[in-house]
């Protein structure tokens, strides 16, 4: 099933408030209406009830339930767009099929001065969809030198963070391919089928 579902949300905005959880929330309808197609009908919904509280009815994949929230979408809330989050459409199996969890964090890497936590942070996210196992380690490599945007789950928090890398490949560290040496984070990759129960156990630790 083809759903919107957000990748970042920023702080106060509207969806911040609803209590949207970024990566794992999909919307599926808004008020009455069903949300099923790409196009431009959540733009137009989120325009229609500017500065007025309507219901969304999200399906989270963490959880895997359906949940009922309310938002007030608009422009005086003092940052980017209606809503404040970035959406987009796509199968809510596809969104979760890749992870990545972080298992080991060298002293004085990049990813230890970006703040990426060992056991605990499991990277799910990018500023771009991680379609692949070797996404992830590509984007690495593509940005050598800039700065780069994890969307990072926590398993403590049980929370969703944006964390700003920048991947070194003469950081001093040693891996197992140039892209490990970059950031020094060891990664396991993980099928939708798991991802909900392993998150789920972690938490309940």
């Amino acid at each position: 099933m083809n759903l919107f579902f957000h990748l970042q949300i920023q702080d106060s905005s509207p969806a911040f408030k609803a209590g949207l959880e970024p990566f794992f929330d999909f919307i599926i309808s808004i008020g009455n209406t069903r949300l099923s197609k790409e196009g431009n009908l959540l733009k137009d919904l989120l325009k229609a009830n500017a500065e007025k509280a309507v219901k969304l009815q999200v399906y989270n994949i963490k959880s895997q339930r359906v949940r009922e929230l309310e938002v007030t979408p608009g422009n005086m809330w003092g940052g980017q767009g209606l809503l404040g989050a970035s959406v987009r459409f796509c199968s809510f199996e596809g969104a979760a099929e890749n992870v990545w969890h972080v298992l080991d964090v060298e002293a004085n890497s990049p990813a230890a001065s970006a703040g990426l936590l060992a056991h605990v942070d499991f990277i799910v996210g990018a500023d771009q969809l991680l379609q692949s196992s070797d996404d992830f380690f590509s984007l690495i490599e593509a940005n050598e030198g800039k700065r780069l945007k994890l969307l990072v789950y926590n398993t403590e928090s049980e929370r969703c963070r944006e964390v700003v890398v920048m991947p070194n490949g003469a950081w001093g560290g040693e891996g197992r391919t140039k892209s490990n040496a970059i950031i020094h984070l060891l990664c396991l990759y993980f099928w939708i089928e798991i991802v909900p129960h392993l998150i789920t156990h972690y938490v309940q630790q």
